[in-house]
């Protein structure tokens, strides 16, 4: 199994290769699951988020104790065309919020009993305007990718990745056209509070870069090269590190998807050992999960990015682990099962 990386023909190796679910860890979990001192079914969801999890960690009796949430930082070219209602120097104040322990996602992190660590991508150096070509080069994309990868913990057992980038949300519109067509309109939302004209224009810079782009739309790598951002591909490099690893990923909102999205039409499959955390206020948020087929965990009007929404659902399999792997059975507890 490959280890590291060079260029993105390495990277495309990799995502052909990754490791499977182990089928008799899921159905262990599930004959475990019908011996639970509870009726079949009753626990809904969480008997199949479970199953599911005890799958990829190769024991059907597996718990969460080291959950890892990684908040990626990057800057974008394409904010200088106006898209977002803050400057871009507010990344770089709230990688200094995420470090000093006073945002959202810190919080809920705790909540979670989560690791939490920042890697902020070359804050003074914006990726290329991505309406005049590709936001990047395969060089850059390599560095961003392999930073990601790099950050993941080995003996983590749980992964969320979450962004902070002024004017990713454009970048995410922009993928997300990119991969499955439609108007610019359809993918393009609010962002940090962009309304009325400023929305339209916002839509038409997506339009824009997409075209200025358009050899790239075959291609989920290529992709997320040109219309992404460092923040977005670091994000990539985690979720394919966190698959190899066997580390279940839990999606946050509409930009983290985004980048998942590019994984998952480079070779599909690849988000396999990811659920949606949750479902986002961002516009299109819902739509990319159905273009991946992914439900999502939780629906509470949550757009603030951070991993926040996904962080947040850690609780969720925590819960659904806890019932299944801590429950004792009929038999254990003594109780007749009809």
């Amino acid at each position: 199994m490959r280890q590291d990386f060079t260029s993105l023909a390495e990277f495309s190796q990799i995502l052909q290769a990754l490791p499977s679910q182990d089928a008799e860890s899921v159905e262990a979990a599930k004959a475990r699951d019908g011996q639970l001192s509870k009726p079949p079914g009753s626990l809904g969801r969480l008997e199949d988020l479970a199953a599911w999890y005890c799958g990829w960690r190769g024991d059907a009796r597996a718990m969460i104790e080291a959950p890892q949430v990684i908040i990626f930082a990057g800057n974008h070219g394409v904010t200088a065309q106006g898209v977002s209602a803050f400057p871009p120097e507010v990344t770089a104040q709230m990688v200094a919020n995420f470090e000093a322990g006073g945002a959202a996602v810190n919080q809920l992190a705790k909540v979670a009993g989560a690791r939490i660590d920042v890697r902020a991508l070359e804050l003074d150096r914006p990726t290329v305007d991505m309406t005049e070509g590709p936001a990047m080069s395969e060089a850059e994309m390599v560095s961003a990718l392999k930073e990601g990868w790099q950050a993941v913990d080995s003996k983590a057992d749980l992964m969320v990745v979450g962004e902070m980038g002024i004017g990713n949300t454009t970048a995410g519109s922009a993928i997300a056209l990119a991969l499955f067509g439609g108007q610019a309109s359809d993918w393009t939302g609010h962002g940090t509070g962009v309304e009325g004209d400023a929305l339209t224009y916002k839509a038409d810079v997506v339009a824009r870069a997409v075209e200025a782009n358009s050899a790239s739309k075959t291609n989920g790598l290529e992709v997320l090269r040109c219309l992404g951002g460092r923040e977005l591909a670091a994000m990539a490099g985690a979720m394919v590190r966190a698959r190899q690893l066997r580390i279940p990923l839990i999606l946050d909102g509409f930009i983290c998807t985004a980048a998942a999205a590019c994984i998952e039409m480079a070779q599909k499959g690849a988000l396999d050992h990811a659920v949606a955390g949750h479902l986002s206020a961002e516009g299109a948020h819902g739509k990319l999960l159905k273009s991946l087929n992914k439900d999502p965990l939780l629906a509470l009007n949550m757009r603030l990015g951070e991993g926040s929404g996904a962080t947040l659902a850690i609780n969720i399999l925590k819960g659904a682990l806890a019932c299944h792997s801590g429950m004792s059975t009929f038999a254990e507890a003594g109780v007749s099962d009809g």
